[in-house]
């Protein structure tokens, strides 16, 4: 496995790459790898002739109350991640590296982030698709791989290749989880051991929301009561939200065909914890 730090290598890398008419998929990283990160890995290695994953904690996504500093790392081990699972090149600039100097443009989301965790986190997912944007241009991909679990991303990404006329082809990977359900996720680490054993309640909840949708409910906000209750009667989190939203668009459901997305965020002691399900009405 290559390691390069600076943007200038690994774009003459793909450029050539490209020139070569070779297959290049694209994992982008914040780091501090888990079992999510790895199927996208391995999906990765299933399609394409080389596979690139970036790691890169992004000051632009991190809100005045979130602290950058503090957002867990271990490199060692994603280096190793990186090699058990057939990365060729791993993407690992700085912060200097990838802003060399203030910016002067800066991508705007207008659309998908009103609600669920845009609502709390503003400007987060401008930050998301400017450092995408840069990464897109100097990865140059074929194929751009992001999981499921983190929905509303997915949907602002699907957005920015659109928008910006990207050639590139967005994979989304379904969510890695536990036996009881729960997303696979780097702050799973933070839940005392009761918690963890409550915590499998989110994705049974919204589980439970979806077959009530396919019965044929009607009444939304009577769905979204019921998800609130039992994960509150049943767990020691307090829910931030649980909404029910057209996807990829995240708008309120008018009409019942289309793709849903039934979503929940929930917070305990020391973890915020998201999931949500997509599926055909």
């Amino acid at each position: 496995m290559n390691i390069v730090t600076n943007p200038k290598k690994i774009q003459e890398i793909t450029s050539q790459l490209n020139d070569d008419r070779i297959r290049i998929g694209f994992v982008p990283t914040m780091g501090y790898l888990h079992e999510g990160h790895r199927a996208l890995l391995k999906e990765a290695r299933k399609n394409n002739d080389i596979v690139i994953m970036s790691i890169f904690v992004n000051p632009l996504q991190f809100g005045p109350k979130e602290d950058l500093n503090s957002y867990p790392r271990d490199l060692e081990h994603d280096k190793q991640v990186a090699i058990d699972e057939g990365v060729d090149y791993l993407f690992h600039p700085s912060v200097e590296d990838m802003y060399p100097s203030p910016m002067s443009v800066k991508i705007k989301v207008q659309r998908r982030t009103e609600r669920l965790c845009g609502q709390s986190r503003p400007g987060h997912f401008d930050g998301v698709a400017t450092v995408l944007t840069k990464l897109f241009h100097l990865v140059q991909p074929t194929n751009v791989y992001f999981g499921k679990k983190d929905a509303q991303q997915l949907a602002v990404v699907q957005g920015l290749i659109e928008d910006f006329h990207f050639p590139i082809n967005l994979v989304a990977v379904n969510t890695v989880r536990e036996e009881d359900g729960l997303a696979k996720s780097s702050r799973n680490v933070r839940l005392s051991e009761i918690e963890r054993k409550e915590a499998g309640i989110l994705y049974k909840s919204l589980a439970n929301a979806r077959v009530e949708l396919i019965k044929g409910k009607k009444d939304i906000k009577d769905i979204i009561l019921q998800v609130k209750d039992e994960i509150e009667t049943n767990s020691s989190g307090k829910v931030d939200y649980i909404e029910i939203l057209t996807y990829p668009d995240l708008e309120e459901v008018k009409e019942r065909t289309g793709s849903i997305i039934v979503a929940g965020a929930v917070h305990f002691s020391h973890a915020r914890l998201i999931d949500n399900i997509i599926f055909e009405l």
